[in-house]
């Protein structure tokens, strides 16, 4: 499936941000749910909702639904900032806690 595909089976999410913060409350970024980002808002809204924090196993389910994306950020690192951060929570096994505003 792509990634439209996958986001259009999530389920919507209410909420002008996402902040998402590392296991000492520090906000390690945060995610405008707007025009360019309205897409990563909801996956990272739709992985905190279905395990909590975003640990290594809801990284990986995320690189799933942002499908061909995945294989993209791989290969142009720095392009896809919310997938190197998926890359990064199952690298380093540090879950990230997200607040939805």
């Amino acid at each position: 499936m792509t990634f439209a595909e996958n986001l259009a089976a999530l389920p919507e999410t209410q909420g002008k941000r996402l902040r998402l913060l590392d296991e000492q409350g520090v906000e390690k970024a945060v995610i405008e749910n707007a025009p360019g980002t309205a897409g990563s808002f909801r996956v990272y809204a739709a992985l905190a909702a279905k395990h909590g924090p975003i640990d290594a196993a809801a990284a990986e389910e995320g690189l799933v639904i942002y499908a061909e994306h995945t294989e993209d950020a791989r290969l142009n690192p720095g392009k896809h900032p919310n997938i190197d951060r998926l890359f990064e929570v199952i690298k380093t096994g540090a879950a990230l806690r997200v607040a939805v505003e």
